[in-house]
């Protein structure tokens, strides 16, 4: 039963044959222009569909290879470059010249069928008129549409799981419209039957009651028919259907990609902020990577835990044993406020998202908000009841989760006015949080050695991973794919956030006891740098694994903390038991150097935060 009264169109050259024998030749239905990844092109009035393996004649003039590549393929994404581009007279004449299109009239209705919101002539276009393997529902298709195949789809693509894609997106504008009878239907016959996850399922029958549009866009998180929503899927469709039938968006510029990431990874010492040129062959220099000690602040009175950069570069916050937290200016490194309201060790600090505010965590139990401009402490969370170990907050800046080693309120989100919108009620507790920078997920990592991954928006657990040793710190990459993990096995994980999957391994450095941290450095992140335990900072290309640099940083006892500056990709810094950080940058001459010394009082403590009872922050 088709739900509108519009038959099908075909979208071969020829006619199509529907069950009662009548015959329909699809250009007898115009299709308006057809968007070909947002653009049009021309084809001297007629419509020939593009087929693998025929050779347009003015092809046949030339080799059928373009150095060692296929013409036809070179030509094909060319002509969608140029598009992409913004030079569609210019495509059109490649089009012209070669012979070749970008794609042919079906591929054109089934984009046309998707951007216009005419959702049974999308499926229609492809998986073709036989609604046989449907995988249950009641079919979009009318009955009346003329027998087409479809359009090739690629090796191991799910039928059902596209069908749910369309059948989802055409749920959500019914809702959107408030035509709740239509999305009910859908829900009930179309989406239902066709057995994909049934958690998804209840998440979709739920939006059933939202009172507006607004209401459905924020908790769907969907931009409406109007936002680029079409276009999403679209793209995601396009995943799914054969290559050579339609090419995946951009793809010129997907394939340099590749070849820029393939010349990153094999340059050791990649660190610009800028990326590398086209016209030749990229390598970074050794001497342009910091490497030497250029700088010695030594205002906290004791060890050194934890150090963050602001997000511009422009500030640098320490805190550690004593119980102090030291903002510097990083344009002269001298101090801008010591912050000194806390009772007990600081073990974490967190700049908002634009620097205004920070929040330090303390074993005193408790966690403050102060405006970093100022230096005063606008607000105090007085909520837990054993040491606040991090701190980690929303994109917006709005509100931010806390983490501390209650068994009871153990993470928190809170406003800026001190009120807890929202405690999860596991009783595992936090070592580490992290917020990823789109907002999505939420990772903590507690001292029983799991890792857990939190859905930020609906605040329920997506998954969690049981490891085999403990776990000191956890971070989260600016693209929001990947989780950074320290271990106590001298150890260091890189993790796919979205498959739960162990990506890279980074080995060497030395940590078994105590609380060593990590983070991801270099102007674009392609580093890993990490604290240890024999007083070394040690580095690692992110992309292959390999150890760069092990540098002689601190005396005495461990490097606990690392963190790399977000606007200089030429300094980074690092906190050790030796009560100093060190800045690090391209070596400068001697008369250039300097040691920053404000406290130099004899200091012989060698205590530390530890995995140990007596002294832990487990």
């Amino acid at each position: 039963m088709r739900l509108d009264s519009d038959k099908p169109n075909s979208a071969s050259n020829g006619s199509r044959h529907n069950p009662n024998g009548s015959s329909s030749s699809h250009s007898n239905k115009t299709i308006p222009p057809s968007s070909t990844n947002g653009y049009s092109h021309a084809t001297n009035g007629t419509s020939s569909s593009y087929t693998n393996g025929s050779t347009p004649l003015a092809a046949k003039l030339k080799s059928p290879t373009f150095y060692g590549h296929d013409r036809e393929e070179v030509t094909r994404l060319l002509i969608q470059a140029l598009n992409d581009l913004g030079y569609q007279g210019t495509a059109s004449r490649l089009i012209q010249e070669s012979g070749y299109e970008l794609e042919g009239p079906a591929v054109a209705a089934f984009r046309h069928a998707v951007l216009q919101g005419e959702w049974s002539e999308a499926e229609s276009l492809l998986f073709g008129s036989h609604q046989s393997d449907d995988g249950g529902g009641v079919s979009i298709s009318n009955g009346d549409s003329m027998h087409h195949e479809g359009l090739a789809l690629a090796e191991g693509a799910d039928r059902h799981l596209l069908r749910f894609q369309l059948r989802k997106q055409k749920y959500l504008e019914l809702l959107e419209e408030r035509d709740l009878g239509g999305a009910l239907m859908v829900l009930r016959q179309e989406l239902t039957p066709l057995n994909q996850d049934v958690a998804q399922l209840h998440n979709l029958s739920s939006l059933i009651v939202c009172q507006s549009a607004d209401d459905l866009k924020s908790l769907a998180s969907w931009d409406g028919a109007h936002g680029s929503s079409r276009e999403v899927l679209l793209s995601e469709l396009s995943k799914s259907i054969s290559s050579s039938v339609m090419l995946p968006d951009h793809r010129l510029a997907v394939l340099l990609d590749q070849v820029k990431q393939g010349q990153i990874s094999k340059c050791l010492y990649h660190n610009p902020l800028t990326s590398p040129s086209l016209f030749s062959d990229h390598m970074c220099d050794r001497s342009d990577f910091p490497l030497q000690t250029v700088l010695e602040l030594t205002q906290n009175a004791d060890e050194v835990w934890f150090i963050e950069f602001s997000h511009d570069g422009s500030r640098l916050a320490t805190s550690g044993r004593d119980t102090a937290v030291v903002i510097y200016d990083t344009s002269n490194f001298q101090v801008q406020h010591i912050l000194k309201e806390h009772g007990n060790h600081v073990a974490y600090v967190a700049w908002s998202p634009d620097d205004s505010k920070l929040i330090t965590c303390s074993f005193d139990h408790k966690a403050r908000v102060w405006d970093s401009a100022s230096g005063r402490c606008i607000l105090t969370i007085d909520h837990h009841h054993q040491p606040v170990t991090s701190a980690t907050w929303a994109p917006d800046g709005k509100t931010f989760v806390t983490g501390s080693l209650d068994k009871q309120s153990q993470l928190c989100v809170w406003n800026l006015s001190g009120h807890a919108l929202y405690t999860w009620s596991n009783e595992h507790r936090v070592q580490d949080c992290a917020i990823s920078p789109d907002g999505k997920r939420l990772v903590t990592i507690s001292p029983d050695r799991q890792i857990f991954v939190y859905n930020f928006i609906t605040r329920e657990e997506e998954y969690s991973l049981r490891l085999k040793t403990d776990l000191t710190c956890v971070s989260i990459s600016r693209d929001s794919r990947y989780m950074l993990v320290n271990m106590a096995d001298n150890e260091l994980q890189l993790i796919d956030i979205n498959s739960a999957e162990i990506v890279r391994r980074f080995l060497g450095q030395k940590q078994g006891t105590f609380v060593v941290r990590s983070a991801f450095g270099g102007g674009d992140e392609n580093l890993i740098i990490s604290g240890s335990e024999d007083g070394r900072v040690y580095i690692w290309h992110k992309e292959n694994g390999t150890l760069i640099e092990t540098l002689e940083g601190h005396s005495g006892g461990c490097v606990n903390a690392v963190a790399w500056n977000p606007a200089d990709p030429c300094m980074f810094a690092s906190g050790g038991d030796d009560r100093k950080v060190r800045i690090w940058s391209k070596e400068l001459s001697p008369n250039t150097r300097r040691r920053v010394n404000s406290n130099e009082s004899h200091r012989t403590s060698l205590g530390r935060a530890s995995f140990e009872p007596a002294v832990s922050m487990t």
